[in-house]
């Protein structure tokens, strides 16, 4: 099991660092996007390579995150009913859930898109669209995608036996720590509501000091 969680370790810091490296996508695209846009309405020029390559980047977004989100337990849930049970439980059903539902569906995606991206290699499949760009690299980002997701579905099921089994950590509690957005908010709202706080506290105060004592009533 300790070897096991070891190549579990090293899964989850390849998809840690494919992920982290992925979100600068988003950044591309936007410059692409935003320099297509400029160049067509300044000097009404554009390129069906350039609105392809954002495609291409969309997808390199979605599928080279999408094991990094299963490795920070991000994926969407409906813990209406699994909320309700035990940790043990919880974990025993992602457990049937990845040998039964991901992992076959990861391995047939895979088998049927490798076929897909060889078919458009040995064609040399093009866009049909002037200027559009080749079309075998977007063809091979699926097969590639899947198969960082099989890995990481392979390293999410050892952390739930090692769990189960008395060997590590629970693997559904989600990351705790306070990221900087959260500590800036934070920050924020203290600076906010503390001089709401003062002034209530100063007009109290003034109200106390304004009614008459009870020895001037005498």
């Amino acid at each position: 099991m300790q070897a096991l969680l070891k190549l579990s370790g090293l899964i989850d810091d390849i998809n840690e660092r494919i992920g982290k490296a992925a979100t600068w996508l988003v950044l591309v695209v936007v410059v692409i996007s935003a320099g297509n846009a400029v160049m067509r309405y300044t000097i009404n020029w554009s390129s069906n390579g350039l609105l392809e390559i954002q495609w291409y980047l969309f997808s390199a977004i979605f599928l080279f995150c999408a094991a990094y989100v299963l490795k920070k337990n991000e994926h969407i849930r409906i813990d209406v009913v699994a909320g309700r049970f035990s940790q043990r439980t919880q974990n025993w059903i992602d457990v049937f859930g990845l040998i039964v539902f991901l992992l076959p569906m990861v391995v047939l995606t895979m088998v049927l898109s490798w076929q897909v991206f060889m078919n458009a290699w040995d064609t040399g499949e093009v866009s049909p669209n002037p200027g559009g760009l080749v079309r075998w690299p977007v063809r091979l980002l699926l097969p590639l995608g899947f198969f960082l997701l099989l890995l990481q579905g392979l390293s999410e099921l050892v952390k739930r036996i090692a769990f189960l089994t008395g060997n590590g950590p629970n693997p559904l509690e989600k990351e705790k720590a306070a990221n900087e957005i959260e500590e800036l908010a934070a920050a924020i709202k203290q600076h906010q509501v503390a001089p709401e706080v003062a002034d209530i506290v100063s007009m109290n105060a003034h109200m106390v000091d304004d009614q008459p004592r009870e020895g001037d009533r005498k």
